[in-house]
């Protein structure tokens, strides 16, 4: 490499420019959610971002099962899988409630940090990664984004419902089922 680049390569490391990996990554998700919000809506964005996350769902599932040695999570197992995942992708999510029919998660912060403000259709990560992780163990899940930080609450409390609603005509949520093993 020439002497004048290496020079100048050390004159930019001392600069107090505040880029690092991760923040990067949280920016430019944003502006493509941003951009995908603006030019084809929020729901079109929602949907995109849904595909992106049933296939990350399905990878992590996979990923999880094969550590416990387990074809199918159990309830417990499904709740700790979901605060784990997020854990290590610096969320803070924890387990407000479970039984049969639920599990209640809430989350003080988004792995997406900051950036997820405004951009709702983030959450859709959240919802496509625990969908398809409960609903391949457990055969079904809606999962339900009750508040978000995307949308301006303080917390997050995501519903995972474990069953099937009959008396209720319009759940809110988006229902997941078990995929067929590849």
């Amino acid at each position: 490499m020439p002497q004048a680049v290496v020079g100048h390569l050390a004159e930019m490391e001392a600069l107090p420019v505040p880029l690092e990996p991760n923040e990067f990554f949280r920016s430019m998700l944003r502006e493509i959610s941003g951009v995908l919000e603006s030019v084809v809506g929020l729901d079109e964005a929602s949907g995109f971002v849904s595909l992106v996350g049933a296939s990350i769902g399905e990878q992590i599932d996979r990923e999880y099962r094969v550590a416990l040695k387990a074809k199918k999570l159990t309830r417990q197992q499904v709740a700790a899988v979901l605060v784990d995942l997020k854990r290590r992708i610096d969320g803070d999510f924890y387990v407000i409630a479970q039984d049969q029919e639920r599990i209640v998660l809430g989350n003080r912060r988004c792995p997406f940090g900051d950036k997820v403000i405004g951009r709702p259709s983030l959450c859709m990560m959240t919802s496509n990664v625990f969908g398809r992780i409960t609903a391949q163990s457990m055969g079904y899940a809606r999962v339900e984004l009750a508040e978000t930080i995307a949308r301006g609450a303080p917390e997050c409390r995501i519903v995972v419902h474990l069953t099937l609603d009959a008396q209720d005509d319009e759940p809110s949520g988006t229902e997941y089922f078990a995929l067929p093993e590849t």
